[in-house]
C-alpha cells in the first residue's frame, strides 16, 4: 500500500521497495523496471527513484521479465542518497551478458546555471501535466538555466511496447504452456485483458490470443518494431543539439516508452503534492469492486507546493512533520546531480526522467 494513503496500492512492480522506503521501513530499497516500475512507484510514494542505465548494475539473481528491459536501481528518500546506493551496486558482472564496465562520477557542487533545458509546451498544457510540472518549468528559469522549446519525431513510439510483451511471452512461455498461468489469481476477463493490457495475465500472454502463446510464435508476430527500436535513438540524438536536458510531465507515456527501449537512466524525485478525491490503480476499473472515494480530497505527492516559501509535510508513518526543503532547492539539488551527466533528458514532478545517447561505461 501507498504510505501517504493506505486506501491505494503503492503503484508499479517494485510498490514493496517503494512503500518500505517511504515509510521509513528502510533506508533504501532496490526497485526493477522494465516500463516504468521504479518510476511509477516512486512517483506514488514520493522518494527519489534512479533507474540506471541499461547495463550499469547487474541484473543476476533478479527474476526475467524482458532480456533486453530489465534494470535494477535504488529507491531512496534523496538524490545523494541514491548516488550513494548505486556507487556500491555498480560494476561489470561477467555473470549478465548485457552487464558493461563503468564509471561513476559525481559533483553536488557543479553549477547548473546555463544548463539548456528542453520542454515541449504542448506537453506542459494537457494531461498528465499538473501545476508542479508547470512550476517546475519556472522554478528552472529562476535558477538561471535557460528553457528551450523542442520537438518530438512523429514516430510510432508505442509499437515499441510489443517487444516488451514478445520477451515476456517468451520468459514466461513454460509457465502458460503448462496451463500454470491459469493459478494466478488475477484472472481478468479475456476482453478486458486484450484491450487493457494492464495485469500479469494479458502481460505474459503475449496478447497473442489465437493461439498458445509460444516464444517464437509472438516473437515472429512482433518483430516489426524493431526497426523504431534502430529509429528512436537516431532520431532523438538529433534533439541534443540544442538542450543538455528535456522536461517534460510526470508519467508520460510516450517518454517512458523512448527511456526505457534506448536504455537511458531516469531519476523521480518528489517535488510537491496534489489533491485526489479517488483512489489510483494501476489495473483496469472493475465495478464490482469500485475504488475509494475522498470527501474531503487526500493531499498526497506530487503537487508541488504555489508559493516559494519552504514547505512542511507530514510524515506518512508517525504523522509527525517535519522541515521539507523548498522546490528551489530541491531541484538545485538534482540539478547538480545532473551536471554531471550532460546531454540529459529531465521530467518534472515527482518524476525526473533523465536519458544520455551513450554507452554505459560513460556514464
Amino acid at each position: 500500500m501507498n504510505p501517504w494513503l493506505p486506501e491505494e496500492g503503492a503503484s508499479g512492480s517494485s510498490a514493496g521497495p517503494g512503500a518500505a522506503t517511504a515509510a521509513g521501513l528502510v533506508a533504501f530499497s532496490i526497485g526493477s523496471e522494465t516500463g516504468g516500475s521504479i518510476v511509477s512507484p516512486a512517483m506514488r510514494c514520493g522518494i527519489t527513484g534512479l533507474r540506471p542505465t541499461f547495463g550499469r548494475v547487474s541484473r543476476t539473481g533478479a527474476m526475467t521479465l524482458c532480456w533486453s528491459l530489465d534494470k535494477l536501481g535504488p529507491m531512496t528518500r534523496s538524490v545523494e542518497d541514491s548516488l550513494l546506493v548505486l556507487n556500491a551496486i555498480t560494476g561489470h558482472d561477467p555473470a549478465d551478458s548485457g552487464s558493461l564496465p563503468s564509471h561513476l562520477d559525481f559533483d553536488s557542487t557543479a553549477p547548473v546555471r546555463g544548463l539548456r533545458v528542453g520542454y515541449l509546451p504542448a506537453w506542459m498544457k494537457e494531461a498528465p501535466a499538473t501545476d508542479v510540472d508547470r512550476a517546475a518549468l519556472e522554478t528552472v528559469r529562476r535558477l538561471g538555466m535557460i528553457p528551450t522549446e523542442v520537438t518530438l519525431p512523429d514516430l510510432p513510439y508505442g509499437s515499441l511496447t510489443l517487444i516488451l510483451l514478445a520477451e515476456a511471452a517468451a520468459s514466461f512461455e513454460n509457465l502458460t504452456l503448462s496451463g500454470d498461468l491459469n493459478q494466478l489469481k488475477v484472472q481478468p476477463p479475456r476482453r478486458l485483458a486484450l484491450r487493457l493490457p494492464s495485469g500479469p495475465l494479458s502481460l505474459r500472454r503475449g496478447l497473442c490470443p489465437d493461439r498458445p502463446p509460444s516464444s517464437s510464435g509472438c516473437a515472429r508476430a512482433h518483430r516489426p518494431p524493431q526497426r523504431a527500436v534502430v529509429r528512436v535513438p537516431k532520431k532523438q540524438a538529433r534533439i541534443f543539439q540544442d538542450v543538455d536536458l528535456l522536461l517534460v510531465p510526470s508519467l508520460r507515456d510516450e517518454m517512458l516508452n523512448i527511456s526505457n527501449f534506448t536504455g537511458h537512466p531516469s531519476l523521480t524525485l518528489r517535488a510537491g503534492f496534489i489533491e485526489v478525491s479517488e483512489a489510483r490503480s494501476d489495473w483496469a476499473p472493475d465495478p464490482a469492486h469500485p475504488l475509494p472515494l475522498f470527501t474531503p480530497p487526500r493531499r498526497v505527492p506530487p503537487r508541488h507546493h504555489p508559493h516559494r516559501q519552504a514547505l512542511r509535510r507530514r510524515h506518512p508513518r508517525n504523522g509527525r512533520h517535519s522541515p521539507r526543503k523548498s522546490l528551489q532547492r530541491r531541484l538545485r539539488e538534482s540539478q547538480r546531480f545532473l551536471k554531471r551527466w550532460p546531454r540529459t533528458w529531465l521530467a518534472a514532478g515527482v518524476k525526473v526522467l533523465i536519458h544520455r545517447l551513450s554507452v554505459p561505461g560513460e556514464v
